[in-house]
């Protein structure tokens, strides 16, 4: 096949496509390189600041365009793939979809379907703007204002979902939270990928015995350290080293390219990553890949998804339950004899699950029933 991947987040639509071309496949990334992560790509599309760098953006989206035809598939990363104001990206969206055989999306971040789900009271036990009935910690927030998050609020982002969802011939799910909130509206036009980790380029590093130390490693992002729930992660993280301070170590990096953050994370133990999911995100499998225990989401809808009823490593924390977070990191540190076998099981559950060609063939799947 040849496939286009428009827009990105996390390395993830980057990583389908290098594993695609191992497969003989042809793919083609245009992105932004997921901004300060700055992964790899094949088309540029990074927007500067100010007025000038719109501007240049504009310009290199309009060159660009004549390349982004011709495709069997294009896979393109949430309704906002592009950094424009909506009305902009329709007529993207709408050349895209007449000059290409089919268009998908990739559900892999906040969109109108994902906020409607977490709003309605029976998806989602809790998600990034509810717990239970009441509002997340992230919702009033100086993020949830500077990212503007009350627009999808507006007739204009409605206006601007229904549109792409009635051009899209289907979606792929990277998260058991998107698969449940397309269900209802896609049916059968959508299915679940999963996140891929290029388990090649990750070596396992495995713990042959109890560490002396524990070391604890969190990733920051600093615009989205509420909505992730990495304040009240690092605030236990810091409790924990205060009441273990002789067998316990913390890093604390924000904001680094992918090579770099994977490079940091390899001499740690236990990550932690992600407080309001019911899945482990790109950092949790990336750390589980190299041997780290994940304390993140995996939550029982998400490992029913996904068929797995013995190999379950991932510590699950929940919102929900004041505390849960501090006894989950106590447990690790008062059981770090248990760090070796649950890092081999996080290997091998990446390997089963989330490995780059085991994502992309389920992709690929779901494309052929397209063509």
């Amino acid at each position: 096949m040849k496939i286009l991947f428009a827009g990105d987040a996390s390395n993830m639509h980057n990583c389908l496509a290098r594993e695609l071309r191992r497969m003989g496949h042809e793919a083609t990334v245009a992105s932004d390189g997921s901004r300060w992560m700055d992964t790899e790509r094949d088309i540029n599309l990074l927007r500067r600041p100010g007025r000038l760098g719109a501007l240049r953006y504009l310009w290199d989206i309009q060159r660009a365009l004549p390349q982004m035809t011709g495709y069997d598939i294009v896979e393109i990363a949430s309704p906002i793939f592009l950094r424009l104001r909506p009305h902009r990206i329709a007529r993207v969206f709408d050349y895209l979809k007449a000059n290409n055989r089919h268009v998908v999306l990739s559900a892999l971040a906040t969109d109108m379907v994902y906020y409607d789900a977490c709003h309605d009271g029976h998806t989602y036990r809790y998600s990034d703007y509810m717990l239970d009935d009441q509002p997340s910690p992230y919702v009033g927030s100086g993020e949830y204002i500077a990212q503007q998050q009350d627009n999808w609020k507006q007739p204009f982002m409605r206006e601007h979902s229904d549109h792409i969802l009635a051009g899209i011939d289907g979606a792929v799910a990277c998260l058991y939270e998107y698969y449940v909130a397309y269900k209802p509206v896609l049916g059968n036009r959508v299915a679940y990928g999963g996140i891929p980790i290029d388990t090649q380029d990750l070596d396992f590093r495995p713990l042959e015995q109890a560490p002396d130390k524990v070391r604890l490693f969190i990733g920051i992002q600093r615009d989205r350290h509420v909505i992730k729930g990495t304040d009240k992660l690092l605030a236990a993280m810091k409790r924990i080293h205060a009441r273990y301070p002789d067998v316990t170590e913390l890093e604390v990096v924000e904001n680094l390219p992918y090579a770099e953050y994977t490079r940091r994370m390899r001499d740690s133990h236990v990550i932690l990553d992600q407080l309001y999911s019911y899945t482990p995100g790109t950092n949790a499998l990336i750390a589980m890949a190299q041997g780290l225990v994940a304390v993140s989401g995996a939550e029982p809808e998400y490992y029913d998804l996904i068929g797995e009823t013995e190999n379950k490593p991932i510590v699950n924390v929940s919102p929900l339950v004041e505390g849960d977070i501090d006894d989950k990191l106590a447990w690790l540190v008062e059981h770090r004899d248990q760090l070796p076998q649950l890092a081999r099981a996080s290997r091998a559950f990446v390997e089963k699950h989330n490995a780059a060609r085991v994502v992309a063939q389920r992709y690929l799947d779901f494309w052929s029933t397209l063509l």
